[in-house]
């Protein structure tokens, strides 16, 4: 709190959002009923760089591989989960095919969530 006895004002969230995905729509309505200044990113409209990537591997507590969805999609692919285990084979199969990475990627400061579940975003709220 500063010395006028005002709280400080919460870093503003980035939200990596999917407007097709459930949990991704779950994780932005959780936001809006609590009145939190966030920005949205559609990553499939814009996707994320190299350098994004590897911010978001850095601020997440999970391990690589976690940031990859192994869905239809995936298997549709041929892809292996065994062969994208490691931060630079994350990084190059999602700059190849973002829609495989998970959603909603929330944002705060240093820290950051794969918010699946949806309510996984209330721990970047403290």
């Amino acid at each position: 709190m500063p010395g006028n006895g005002t709280p400080e004002p919460m870093e503003k969230l980035l939200v990596y959002h999917n407007p097709g995905c459930s949990k991704s729509r779950g994780a932005v309505d959780i936001l809006q009923e609590r009145d939190v200044d966030f920005e949205v990113v559609e990553y499939l409209k814009s996707p994320p760089d190299e350098s994004t990537l590897q911010g978001f591997l850095d601020l997440l507590p999970d391990e690589p591989s976690e940031l990859v969805r192994k869905d239809k999609h995936f298997k549709e692919l041929g892809l292996n989960e065994a062969d994208y285990q490691t931060r630079a084979q994350v990084v190059a199969l999602l700059l190849e095919h973002p829609k495989l990475m998970q959603r909603p990627v929330v944002i705060r400061g240093r820290n950051a969530v794969i918010a699946r579940p949806s309510d996984k975003v209330l721990e970047l709220l403290d």
